[in-house]
């Protein structure tokens, strides 16, 4: 696009710098890296999937080397719709708090799916939501509704920039804190703009009562926990599948389909063994038309079964696995030591005995989720899983990223404007250009773009900064999608193969521009490509016993007992991360 050097690189927001063209066949230019750049043939084009049908890779992948599949449930297999559940949730959380003492006018709010984003962190100190960059920069913050301004950032935040310290801050990042985020934002607001309550740094008071934002932000989390454990959020999702949960006749194909390639599929989810077995009989359970019996359960489109997982504590030390009656759904006394049996439901467990039950290795299995701390950063840093990152958001993500590019291209205009304001001068100018109108003219356009995402921007990137969820994204999930089943697409020998993440000095210049080398000391290549005149300003090492031509007389060297005087040049390719090559294969390669 147009604009991705000034709204941030576009190697840096999906698919590693592909582009992302409207429902048709998508195509980019590409280049080999032994070609002269004159041999270059504008051409060339890649081909991609339509957009809705992509799979994005930050990280190359060969799913012929994938044994294992596994699976979250919640939001992954089992797609809630959107915002009915999130409304759901939301009004069960407020009647709860209400419940336990607080002001019954909150039970007024209604949840606005425009407002709250995954990623933000909740600082309990101050009650503010912060959209902040990779390293704790502050991008946006709010208090309530209202969005704070640079000078009050910075009287709150010394240098716009706090720390990740667990004890103040609470990172909101999975689908399920949606509701809660919302409910942050409601609670501050209503607290800090109420008559009957005065607002201060760290809280509000109501005579001699005092509440910290810390102490509403911990009635929040008990109450959200209440709901999902004790209350009625389950149940009511199990009542009505149709209202809360998609259900697609994808799902069970896609599922087949990697068993009938060899590949062995495991479900791995946090949920009890009861709510389980309603959403995936909902699910898959297949019904025979013609006695209205059960054809196919959903056990058999899974090789193994563990529920009550605990993850991220899974992924560590983890907890007793145990087997579970499926008939009762009570756990079994004591603890299972193996092996792991197809059809039947295990609770608990850790990955160490997990992997070694079933013979698995790591590399070889890719698990799916969407929980990017509790599903793929801690399979990821943990225990080396290849990883698959469920966004559903991507789709408004990428909606707008196509469908504003008129916006994109405006800010390259004015980023082109900048640039001629400056043409021609250098550090012996005394002229100071005023830029006044185009930075305002930036700051507005940015805003328009932001807002074309939501209240709160997008979930990627704030202006041209991306955002602290962006920067996990890229860490730990090797490919990331809207939904899984965009699979199907793919053959099950296919390469995903990851762009070239430029740096800005890379995005920026073109191949076409020469650029002269001057200094000797940035010639490190030992190729003969180099030009003459560079070539006659390098010394070339002395040889063994030959005359050096640098030298006026003949330098003769005695034999060394140094096994190797200098390294050789590779004559083969040496790394091996874009094809992720077993150790074998890398040896027979190198």
């Amino acid at each position: 696009m147009a604009a991705a050097n000034y709204y941030g690189d576009a190697n840096s927001y999906m698919d590693g710098g592909s582009n992302t063209k409207p429902e048709s066949e998508v195509t980019t230019s590409s280049f080999d890296l032994s070609l002269n750049c004159s041999d270059f043939d504008s051409t060339s084009k890649k081909y991609y999937r339509v957009t809705k049908h992509r799979v994005f890779v930050n990280r190359s992948l060969h799913l012929d080397k994938i044994k294992f599949f596994g699976f979250d449930m919640d939001y992954t297999l089992a797609v809630y719709k959107s915002p009915a559940y999130e409304s759901l949730a939301f009004d069960m959380i407020v009647e709860r708090m209400v419940s336990i003492g607080y002001p019954k006018e909150l039970q007024d709010f209604e949840y606005d799916p425009t407002y709250p984003i995954r990623g933000l962190w909740f600082d309990s100190l101050y009650g503010n939501l912060l959209k902040v960059d990779a390293y704790g920069n502050i991008l946006v913050c709010v208090h309530g509704f209202q969005f704070l301004k640079t000078s009050e950032v910075y009287a709150l935040y010394p240098n716009k920039f706090l720390h990740l310290d667990e004890s103040r801050v609470y990172v909101l990042n999975t689908l399920f804190n949606l509701p809660e985020t919302y409910l942050f934002a409601c609670l501050m607001d209503f607290f800090s703009n109420s008559p009957q309550y005065t607002k201060t740094d760290k809280g509000v008071m109501s005579g001699h009562l005092f509440m910290s934002f810390r102490s509403i932000f911990q009635d929040v989390r008990s109450a959200v926990d209440w709901v999902h454990l004790k209350g009625s959020l389950k149940q009511e999702t199990i009542n009505n599948p149709q209202k809360y949960v998609h259900k697609d006749e994808r799902l069970p194909m896609l599922l087949d389909r990697m068993r009938k390639h060899g590949r062995k599929t495991f479900l791995l989810t946090n949920s009890e063994y009861s709510y389980t077995e309603k959403i995936m009989a909902y699910l898959l359970n297949h019904t025979d038309e013609k006695n209205g019996e059960s054809a196919r359960t959903w056990e058999s489109y899974f090789d193994y079964i563990v529920v009550d997982s605990c993850k991220p504590l899974f992924f560590s030390e983890g907890t007793i696995l145990r087997q579970v009656n499926r008939t009762t759904g009570d756990l079994m006394i004591g603890s299972h030591t193996g092996p792991i049996q197809p059809g039947q439901v295990y609770s608990g467990g850790n990955c160490d005995v997990f992997t070694e039950m079933i013979g698995a290795k790591g590399k070889d299995v890719m698990y799916i989720g969407d929980h990017i701390f509790g599903d793929i950063l801690k399979s990821k840093k943990i225990r080396g899983w290849r990883t698959f990152l469920i966004v559903p958001e991507l789709n408004q993500e990428l909606h707008v990223w196509t469908d504003k590019c008129h916006i994109f291209s405006r800010l390259q205009n004015l980023d082109v404007d900048l640039g001629e304001k400056y043409k021609n001068m250098d550090s012996s100018c005394d002229y100071k250009p005023d830029i006044s109108k185009i930075r305002s003219a930036i700051g507005e356009v940015t805003h328009e773009m932001d807002m074309s995402y939501g209240i709160l921007g997008s979930l990627f990137r704030s202006g041209s900064r991306q955002t602290f969820f962006a920067s996990q994204v890229m860490r730990y999930a090797d490919l990331y999608a809207s939904n899984f089943l965009n699979l199907i697409h793919y053959p099950f020998s296919y390469m995903f193969r990851a762009p070239a993440m430029l740096m800005p000095h890379e995005s920026t210049v073109g191949h076409e521009q020469s650029f002269v080398l001057e200094s000797p000391l940035a010639t490190r290549s030992r190729s003969n490509n180099l030009p003459i005149e560079i070539q006659d300003s390098v010394a070339p090492l002395p040889a063994l016993s030959v005359a050096n031509p640098r030298t006026a007389k003949t330098l003769e060297r005695n034999p060394s007992l140094v096994p190797h005087l200098r390294a050789d040049t590779p004559k083969k390719l040496t790394h091996h991360h874009d094809d992720d090559d077993s150790e074998e294969e890398s040896d027979k390669s190198a």
